[in-house]
C-alpha cells in the first residue's frame, strides 16, 4: 500500500475529502520526522515507537574488490513496533 492508497482508505473510513486526509497524513508524518530529527521518540500506543539511534564506526569491506573500508558513526531513525501490533501480524506467538 502507498501512500495515495492509505489516504484513500482513510477517507473511506472517516468520511472526509481525500485532500483534507492528505493534508492530516502529511502534517502527522512531518511531526513524527521532525520529533525524530531533533532526537525525541515518538511512541504510539499499540503500534510502536519510532526514535532516533546511533550506529557506531566500523570496517566493511568493498563488495567488488574486497578492501576494507572505513564506515563512519552515523544516527538512523528506527523502528520498534507496538505489542498490540505485533500480536494482529502474528497471532498467538
Amino acid at each position: 500500500m502507498n501512500k495515495a492508497e492509505l489516504v484513500d482508505a482513510i477517507s473511506e473510513k472517516i468520511d472526509a475529502s481525500k485532500r483534507e486526509t492528505d493534508t492530516i497524513l502529511t502534517a502527522i508524518l512531518e511531526e513524527i520526522m521532525a520529533a525524530v530529527v531533533s532526537g525525541n521518540k515518538v511512541t504510539l500506543v499499540g503500534f510502536g515507537s519510532f526514535e532516533p539511534r546511533e550506529r557506531q564506526a566500523r570496517e566493511g569491506r568493498n563488495p567488488s574488490t574486497g578492501k576494507s573500508i572505513a564506515i563512519p558513526a552515523t544516527r538512523v531513525p528506527a523502528f520498534s513496533v507496538g505489542k498490540s501490533f505485533k500480536d494482529k501480524v502474528a497471532p498467538g506467538k
